[in-house]
C-alpha cells in the first residue's frame, strides 16, 4: 500500500508541474491576459449592475401597474357587492375583475346570507386558495389598528413566488366593512423573457467587449513590444562583440529614452574596448620587444656565466673564495633571467595567437620516460603507464606540460612523485601527484594565473612565475584541459587531459590557439621555468 504522505507528495509534485506548465513566460501574453481580465472584469461587473438595475424596474413597473389595478377593482367592483353575497354574484365579480388590461386571475373569498364561505374564481383550473401563501393569507386577515399614519384597518399585500420556473406575483386585500377577500394572481413571465433578453443582449456585449480588449492588448503589446525586441536583438549582438550596433531611435517616450542610453552606452564601450584593445596590443608589443631587444646582451652575458661557472668548477681554484658566492650568483641570476626572457616570448605568442602544433605519433610511456630521463629524475619518479599507448600531438609542448607539472611536484610537493597515464575513451588522461601537503582552497583557483603568488612574503622564487601558465596554454592548444586538486589521502593532483588524435585541429591553428588562450612553451628550460607555479601554492 502506498503511504499517505507519499501520495500527498505525488499530488503536490502534480499540482506543481501543472503550475509551472501554467506559467507565462512571453511578455506579449502576460499583457493579452492582464488586458482581458481588465476588461472581462469591467464588462461582468457593469453588465451585471445593468441588469440587476433593469430588472428591477421592469419587476417593480409590472407589480405597481397590477396591484394598482387590482386595488381599483376591489373597490369597484368588489366593493359594490352586499357584504353577505351570493355564489353567482361572487363568481361574476371575479370575472369581470380578471378583464382588466393586466391579465391576473381573480379570487374572491366570502360568506353567503347563510354564513357559509363561498368562493368565487375567475381562474377555478388555475388559482386557488392552495396557492396563495399561508403567510400572505394570515396578513391579509390581520385587522391593523387605526393611527394617525394608518387610516384603514386592512392594507394590500404581495409576494413574488416561482412555480414550475415560472414566476408570478400574488397580492391580496380586503374590502373594509365586512367585504368580500380578494386575491390576484399575476404571471411575471413576459417580464422574465424580457430580462432573459436583456441578460443575453449583455452577455453577448461582455463577450464582444472582450474580443477587443484582447485584439486591443495584442496592438498595445506589439506597440510596445516591438522595440523591446529590437533592444534584445542588439544586447544580444553587443554581447557577440558587434560593438557598432546601435538602434533607430524614434520618438520621445521613455522607450524612445532607453534606446538613447543603450545608444550611448554602446558607443562609450566601444571606446572603451578599442582604446583598451590598444593598450594591449602596445603591452604585447612592448613584451615581445623588450624580450628580444633583452636576448641579445643576453647571449653574451650568458657566455661569460658560463666561463665563470667552468672556472668555479676547475680544479685550479683560480676564482678568488671571496668572490665565489658573488660569481655564483650572478651565474643563478642570469640563467634564471634567461628563463623569464623566453618563457614571455613564448607567452606573447600565445597572446597573439601564432604559436603552432608540429604533431608527430608519440608513444607516452616512451614520451615521459624521457623527458624525466633528460632531468635526472628517474630516481624521484614513479612512473605507472603501459608501453605501446599512442597518441598524435606535438611532442615538444608534450615535454614541457610534463616538466612543468613533474618539476613543481618535486620541488614544492616532494616525494614520492608518481605519474600515472589511463585512456578514457578518446581522451589521454596523465595525473602527477605528490607527497606533500596539498595546496590550500584559497590557492587553488589561481595555481594557473601569471606571476601569482601565494605568499606576499615570497614574491621572489627561483622560477619565472609562468610555468603553469605555458602548461596549461599548452593543453589548450591541443584541445586539452589541466586541473589542480588535493589527493583524499594528502598531496596535490594535477590531471592532464588530451585528445589522443591533435589532427582536426592542425586545420584551424589560429581559433585554435584563441580558443585555450595561447599556444606551447619551448622544452628547454621547463624544468626550471615550473617551479615558480607550484611554489605560489
Amino acid at each position: 500500500m502506498t503511504a499517505p504522505h507519499d501520495q500527498s507528495r505525488g499530488l503536490s509534485a502534480v499540482r506543481k508541474a501543472l503550475w509551472s506548465g501554467l506559467r507565462f513566460t512571453s511578455l506579449r501574453l502576460r499583457l493579452v491576459v492582464v488586458f482581458a481580465l481588465v476588461a472581462l472584469t469591467a464588462a461582468v461587473s457593469a453588465s451585471g449592475i445593468a441588469y440587476w438595475l433593469n430588472r428591477e424596474a421592469v419587476l417593480t413597473r409590472a407589480q405597481d401597474a397590477a396591484l394598482k389595478d387590482f386595488r381599483q377593482q376591489m373597490q369597484t367592483r368588489a366593493g359594490a357587492l352586499p357584504p353577505n353575497p351570493t355564489q353567482d354574484a361572487l363568481q361574476a365579480a371575479a370575472g369581470q375583475m380578471a378583464k382588466s388590461s393586466q391579465r391576473y386571475s381573480v379570487l374572491l373569498v366570502g360568506e353567503d346570507p347563510r354564513g357559509r364561505r363561498i368562493h368565487g374564481y375567475s381562474d377555478l383550473d388555475g388559482f386557488t386558495l392552495a396557492k396563495v401563501p399561508r403567510a400572505l393569507r394570515e396578513a391579509v386577515r390581520k385587522e391593523q389598528p387605526l393611527t394617525d399614519g394608518n387610516k384603514s384597518p386592512y392594507h394590500l399585500y404581495w409576494q413574488r413566488t416561482v412555480e414550475h420556473g415560472t414566476p408570478y406575483l400574488v397580492g391580496g386585500t380586503r374590502i373594509v366593512g365586512g367585504g368580500p377577500t380578494g386575491y390576484m394572481l399575476k404571471s411575471l413571465e413576459p417580464e422574465a423573457k424580457d430580462l432573459s433578453s436583456l441578460g443575453w443582449s449583455l452577455a453577448i456585449a461582455t463577450a464582444l467587449a472582450l474580443v477587443g480588449s484582447a485584439l486591443l492588448a495584442q496592438a498595445a503589446a506589439t506597440t510596445v513590444l516591438k522595440p523591446v525586441h529590437r533592444l534584445g536583438v542588439a544586447a544580444r549582438r553587443l554581447g557577440e562583440g558587434k560593438l557598432d550596433t546601435r538602434l533607430r531611435v524614434s520618438g520621445t517616450d521613455e522607450l524612445a529614452d532607453l534606446s538613447r542610453t543603450f545608444n550611448r552606452t554602446a558607443e562609450n564601450l566601444e571606446k572603451k574596448v578599442a582604446d583598451m584593445s590598444a593598450r594591449d596590443e602596445a603591452s604585447r608589443r612592448f613584451v615581445a620587444d623588450m624580450s628580444h631587444e633583452l636576448r641579445t646582451p643576453l647571449t653574451a652575458i650568458t657566455a661569460v656565466t658560463e666561463v665563470l661557472e667552468e672556472e668555479l668548477d676547475a680544479e685550479t681554484g683560480s676564482v678568488d673564495p671571496m668572490i665565489e658566492p658573488a660569481v655564483r650568483l650572478v651565474v643563478s641570476e642570469t640563467r634564471r633571467l634567461n628563463d623569464l626572457v623566453e618563457n614571455l616570448m613564448e607567452v606573447t605568442r600565445f597572446d597573439a595567437g601564432t604559436a603552432k602544433l608540429v604533431l608527430d605519433d608519440v608513444d607516452i610511456a616512451d614520451q615521459i620516460t624521457a623527458c624525466i630521463d633528460a632531468r635526472a629524475w628517474l630516481d624521484a619518479v614513479d612512473l605507472d603507464a603501459e608501453r605501446g599507448i599512442m597518441a598524435r600531438l606535438d611532442p615538444r609542448r608534450l615535454d614541457v606540460i610534463l616538466a612543468n607539472l613533474i618539476g613543481n611536484a618535486l620541488k614544492h610537493g616532494g616525494s614520492p612523485v608518481k605519474v600515472s597515464v589511463r585512456l578514457d575513451g578518446d581522451s589521454l588522461v596523465i595525473s602527477v601527484k605528490d607527497g606533500g601537503p596539498g595546496i590550500p582552497e584559497d590557492v587553488l583557483p589561481h595555481v594557473f594565473d601569471r606571476f601569482y603568488k601565494a605568499s606576499a612574503s615570497r614574491p621572489r622564487s627561483e622560477g619565472s612565475g609562468l610555468g603553469l601558465s605555458i602548461a596549461l596554454e599548452n593543453a589548450h592548444i591541443h584541445g586539452g584541459e589541466i586541473t589542480a586538486a588535493n589527493a583524499p589521502a594528502g598531496g596535490a593532483v594535477f590531471t592532464l587531459r588530451l585528445p589522443r588524435d591533435a589532427s582536426p585541429l592542425t586545420a584551424e591553428p589560429e581559433s585554435g590557439a584563441g580558443a585555450g588562450g595561447a599556444a606551447g612553451a619551448g622544452g628547454a628550460g621547463a624544468g626550471e621555468r615550473s617551479e615558480e607555479g607550484k611554489e605560489e601554492t
